[in-house]
Formats: structure tokens, sequence, C-alpha cells
């Protein structure tokens, strides 16, 4: 059994996000703002690492919350709510980042606020952290996001991309060496 603190939560969440959407489905309004404001964070923190740019990240996250209200009729109940809403989620900030591929580069800073001089190099470091993720590949860099930053366990992060548990912990692996690599200058470690 493990210690995560977020398997409970979610858990707790997924029959509580199905009755919810049962509610939304019969035109409760409060409802799906009840929906909104238990997963709007999460996405936004998704979408803010995996897109680099805070604009983005909210565009992308309110254009998948007007997805997810209007495909509600299509969410099938015996999956998790966060599964699906966050594929809706991965496929505009993935559409997002193939339009600005072709339009322009990747910031690799992200906005920092204003604070006193002792935040400076808390900045630079998140500054460099943000870069190193943005760096990685899509598949490695959702990993990381959905591990570190939404604070799933390896199982959620497999249901949730639709990949077994093994290809998360050695996809995290990977992510975890490349940006060693890239902010402490590890070498990779080659048996």
């Amino acid at each position: 059994m493990t210690n995560f603190q977020a398997v409970p939560v979610y858990l707790s969440q997924d029959a509580d996000d199905t009755a919810l959407v049962g509610r939304c489905r019969t035109g409760d309004w409060a409802a799906f703002e009840a929906i909104v404001q238990r997963h709007q964070r999460v996405f936004h923190t998704v979408a803010l690492r995996m897109l680099g740019d805070r604009e983005d990240a909210r565009d992308a996250t309110q254009t998948t919350f007007v997805k997810v209200f209007e495909h509600l009729d299509s969410f099938d109940e015996h999956q998790r709510f966060f599964s699906w809403a966050y594929r809706i989620l991965r496929n505009e900030c993935l559409n997002m980042l193939r339009a600005r591929r072709s339009t322009e580069p990747v910031s690799e800073q992200l906005p920092a606020p204003d604070g006193p001089m002792d935040r400076l190099e808390r900045d630079e470091r998140r500054r460099r952290v943000q870069a190193a993720l943005l760096a990685l590949p899509v598949e490695y860099r959702e990993v990381v996001v959905l591990r570190h930053f939404a604070g799933l366990s390896y199982a959620e992060v497999g249901t949730t991309l639709g990949i077994p548990e093994k290809t998360v912990k050695s996809r995290l692996y990977t992510a975890r060496q490349r940006l060693g690599e890239r902010l402490l200058g590890w070498e990779a470690q080659h048996d």
C-alpha cells in the first residue's frame, strides 16, 4: 500500500465528479461550476508547465472547460473524469505547441512576479527548471508534470495517459536523467 496523499483525494473525487457530471446533464449549472473550481488549479498548472506561457495556459484551460462542457454527454461514467478531461487539456496544449512551432520559439522563461532581492535566486532556479522541462519531449514532460506538479501516483498517471505503470516509471526515469543532465551537468548512467 502506498502513502501518496493524492491517491485518497482522487479516488474520493471520482465519485463526486461522476455525480456532478450527472447533475450537469440535467441542467444544473452550479454543478459545472463546482467541476471547474475543483480542477481549474491543477489543469492550469499542467498547462503552464506544458506550454511555459501564462496566457497560453489560461487559454488552454478555458478552452478545455468549454470543450468538457460541450462533450459531457460523451463522458463514460465508468472512466475517471479527471483522466477524460485531462486528455482534452492535453490535446489543447499539443495543438498550441504545434501552432507555436511554426510561428514562434517556445519561451524559456515564465514571467517572474516582482519580489525582493532574496527571491531572485529562487526565481532564477524556477526559470531554469521550467526551461529544462520545456526542452523535454512532450511524452516525458507530461509524466513529470502529472507526477510532480499535479501530485498523481504512478498508477494515476498511467490511467490518465492510457499507458502501463511500467511505462510511466520508465519515462519518469528518462525525464529525470535528462533534467539532471541539463540542470546539474549529470552524465547519463549507461549500463
